[in-house]
């Protein structure tokens, strides 16, 4: 490409169609810079229109000086004319390194600008809406179809996956989650102790603050406190960890190897979530008492001797069990939720990022719908 030197004065740009040897010619002369006055495209793209029988259209840059990005803008006009015309460009005549532009231009195709789909109006939303949460609905089914299936593998001894795994998992779930489980029960069953204590402080029965935070806290608190803190906890994890192995194709490797990952990756977690979550709900249970009894002990006065009393009265073995069976079906709902957005997830790390809160969110709204149906079948059996 010719600069010009300092100092120099440009001459002026022209652009001209002659006639030639078997066609037509495209005279370029004078300095072609920006900024500067250009011949028009539009204007020789009209003269070439006007002349009659041209099949053939060839270039003479004798003339021209120095040149930048506005020539070749011209000439992929005047080309593109050409090629819809079906005339024949013959390249030979420009000058050093504009027909390599020319073919570097042409090789990526103008992209048009996009026009914004219009928005659908409130009716086409709904519906769209609605499919969308039949369609979720339906991929939920068929992984937990997946996952029964494994599990039924699993007792026939078929299923393979790896007991190591099963093990660490248990260790991460449960032993490593006892600080923040202890922190939140303690200070839940505290909330409800103080509040407790305020409201039957105004008809003088104190004492049965015990029995406000012990059922509370036994039959439904304690298992969703737990339930809750393992779903920011482990269940964003899990999904976290399958996204990542998603993204890096190690879940296609193990199906190329015949390895169901369902089996392999979903059944450890799973098991090792129910296994865990009534236990750990055990031990929210007596951290929310004891934080109950540190509240109306501070608060009402109340003796713990007393209150411990008052508690062991008001607690039975079926308020027990209500609450490891809604812990249990909370871990699996934790592990199940974790684990399907996992599978789901994309192959990039932004991806990976919307899949483990997706996790969470659909963990603590599953949460929530499991718990209105237990209290509903618990109180229809009469547990």
């Amino acid at each position: 490409m010719v600069e010009r030197s300092a100092g120099r004065e440009y001459r002026p740009a022209r652009a001209e169609l002659v006639d030639g040897e078997g066609g037509v010619v495209l005279r370029l002369a004078g300095d072609w810079r920006l900024g500067a006055a250009l011949p028009a495209a539009d204007a020789l793209l009209a003269q070439l229109r006007g002349m009659s029988a041209v099949r053939r259209l060839g270039f003479d840059s004798v003339e021209l000086g120095a040149w930048d990005s506005s020539l070749p803008s011209l000439l992929l006009a005047v080309r593109a004319h050409c090629r819809a015309q079906g005339i024949e460009v013959v390249g030979a005549g420009l000058p050093e390194g504009a027909e390599t532009l020319l073919r570097l231009a042409e090789a990526v195709p103008m992209q048009s600008p996009r026009v914004a789909a219009p928005r659908p109006r409130g009716l086409a939303r709904l519906g769209e809406r609605v499919i969308a949460v039949a369609g979720a609905a339906a991929a939920l089914f068929a992984f937990v179809g997946e996952v029964v299936l494994a599990l039924g593998r699993l007792v026939r001894g078929r299923a393979r996956l790896r007991y190591a795994d099963f093990w660490l998992i248990v260790q991460q779930v449960g032993a490593e989650a006892l600080p923040i489980v202890s922190l939140v029960s303690f200070l839940v069953g505290l909330i409800l102790g103080y509040i407790g204590d305020q409201q039957l402080a105004r008809f003088g029965a104190r004492i049965y603050v015990a029995d406000l935070v012990g059922l509370a806290v036994v039959m439904q608190i304690g298992a969703l406190v737990t339930a809750i803190v393992l779903a920011g906890r482990t269940g964003a994890a899990f999904a976290a960890q399958l996204g990542s192995m998603q993204a890096n194709e190690e879940i296609d490797a193990l199906r190329t190897l015949g390895i169901d990952p369902v089996e392999f990756l979903v059944l450890p977690r799973l098991l090792a979530l129910i296994a865990m979550t009534p236990l750990l709900a055990l031990y929210a249970d007596l951290m929310g008492i004891l934080g109950g009894a540190f509240a109306a002990a501070v608060v009402g006065g109340i003796n713990p001797t007393e209150y411990a009393v008052q508690t062991i009265d008001a607690v039975g073995w079926n308020h027990f069990v209500q609450g490891l069976i809604s812990a249990a079906v909370y871990g699996a709902v934790v592990a199940v939720s974790g684990c399907l957005r996992g599978m789901q997830s994309g192959r990039d790390a932004a991806a990976v990022g919307a899949t483990t809160t997706s996790a969470v969110v659909t963990a603590i709204l599953h949460i929530v719908i499991a718990a209105a149906v237990l209290t509903v079948l618990f109180d229809a059996v009469g547990l």
